[in-house]
């Protein structure tokens, strides 16, 4: 699965799963940086040059991290893929593995599998809009498109980046925010349900940043993640404002253990997210939003 093919809306061709897609390749961690109290990233290097030299993947897709006797998550690619060589994974303690992964340091292995996944339809975006909305640490699988755009601002028009949280003390990256602020054409906005004395941003639903954000609805391809409950709303919003439900994907979160269609923990639908997603056209999953058991 190295060499993902992008078909004409971005997203990599489905296939059946190789033998080496099951098999998890030695990686090296080269940098470790501790984004919160429990938020870290890895950046790792494959060992072997060959796998290194082959590896490549395009935003939105995942890799599976596993460590010995402990276990393996799926984990968003963060890097860019002009960049093969360096794969940074944002990483939330919330399990046995992430918490194990956290004693993790500079030079210690770990096993990679992937890339896996479909990826964001960034050459379907070209010489449009791109508004970007995450929640919660939602912002993780969607750095990749926002670094990617970013490094290629001449081939895209309006950059909105728009992150809520539930209490503002849940930011992350406010150094990252204030950074991306600098390019041209780019606007990030910042919305908390909860906000402290010092919040400098909007207080309430991330929905209500909507207004500020000046969406062309014909020409904006919208690239959402977080909380399915605010994926949701968002969408509601967006479609009431004439953003056509084609230009909205989403990327949907299920617990993800094979990462080749054989578990089954991660099906939606007559689909799995780790074959035809983690991101999806809003057309594809609207009715199985918000119902409990999918």
């Amino acid at each position: 699965m190295s060499n993902a093919a992008l078909t004409h809306g971005g997203h990599i061709s489905p296939h059946s799963p190789s033998l080496k897609s099951r098999m998890p390749m030695v990686a090296e961690v080269i940098d470790r940086i501790q984004e919160s109290d429990k938020i870290f990233t890895l950046r790792l290097s494959l060992h072997n040059p060959e796998q290194r030299q082959e590896y490549r993947f395009t935003p939105g897709q995942f890799n599976m991290l596993y460590l010995h006797g402990v276990g393996e998550v799926a984990i968003s690619i963060a890097s860019d893929p002009d960049e093969p060589h360096i794969l940074a994974h944002t990483i939330k303690m919330i399990g046995r593995v992430t918490k194990a992964m956290d004693r993790l340091i500079v030079g210690s292995q770990i096993g990679l599998r992937g890339p896996f996944g479909q990826s964001w339809p960034l050459i379907q975006a070209e010489g449009g809009d791109i508004l970007v909305v995450t929640g919660g640490i939602g912002c993780a699988p969607t750095v990749g498109v926002i670094n990617y755009v970013l490094m290629r601002r001449h081939r895209y028009g309006k950059l909105t980046i728009i992150q809520g949280v539930k209490h503002a003390d849940d930011l992350i990256w406010r150094e990252r925010y204030d950074y991306w602020r600098t390019f041209p054409n780019t606007q990030v906005l910042v919305a908390a349900d909860h906000g402290g004395p010092l919040w400098p941003f909007r207080v309430g639903p991330v929905t209500e940043v909507f207004d500020d954000a000046g969406i062309a609805p014909d020409d904006t391809t919208v690239m959402m993640c977080g909380p399915e409950g605010m994926m949701i709303a968002g969408t509601k919003d967006l479609l009431e404002r004439g953003v056509p439900e084609q230009r909205i994907y989403l990327s949907m979160e299920r617990n993800m253990q094979c990462a080749v269609g054989h578990c089954g923990h991660c099906q939606f639908g007559a689909q799995f997210l780790c074959r035809q997603g983690p991101i999806f056209q809003y057309p594809d999953v609207k009715p199985l939003l918000g119902i409990k058991g999918f």
